[in-house]
């Protein structure tokens, strides 16, 4: 436990949160500020800052918990879908744990989660492949 960390406050029931799921790897609590109904967060109970930092047994509790919790906001706000995602570093976060964002998404919302595409074209995209390939 990291003892300026939030969400490892959380985790060790040190803080108070809205927590909404439990188990010994994995914690998921309401969003303080979230961007829509039922917004949650799901943090492994160790300190790991991001997906990249984290063993396969974590990184499969982490998206396990999603899944069940994904589940029970599902059964009880019934929302058209769901967008999920991880975010790491201080470019796009302030808590420098790991931690997915669940958020329950309705047609006429007004929740705007834009990329900027660009085209790429099949050599580029090949010669990025066979060097992950060869990483992997």
């Amino acid at each position: 436990m990291v003892a300026d960390c939030p969400f490892c406050r959380i985790a060790a029931a040190e803080e108070d949160a809205h927590v909404v799921y439990r188990d010994e790897r994995t914690v998921a609590f309401l969003d303080t500020d979230p961007a829509a109904e039922g917004h949650a967060l799901v943090v492994p109970t160790e300190h790991v800052v991001g997906l990249v930092d984290m063993d396969g047994e974590t990184a499969g509790a982490l998206f396990s918990t999603a899944r069940t919790v994904a589940g029970a906001i599902d059964r009880v706000l019934e929302p058209d879908g769901f967008s999920v995602f991880h975010t790491t570093g201080t470019l796009v976060g302030h808590v420098e744990h790991a931690h997915l964002h669940l958020i329950p998404r309705w047609t006429d919302d007004f929740i705007h989660i834009g990329l900027e595409r660009r085209a790429v074209d099949d050599e580029t995209a090949g010669r990025l492949a066979d060097r992950l390939l060869a990483e992997l």
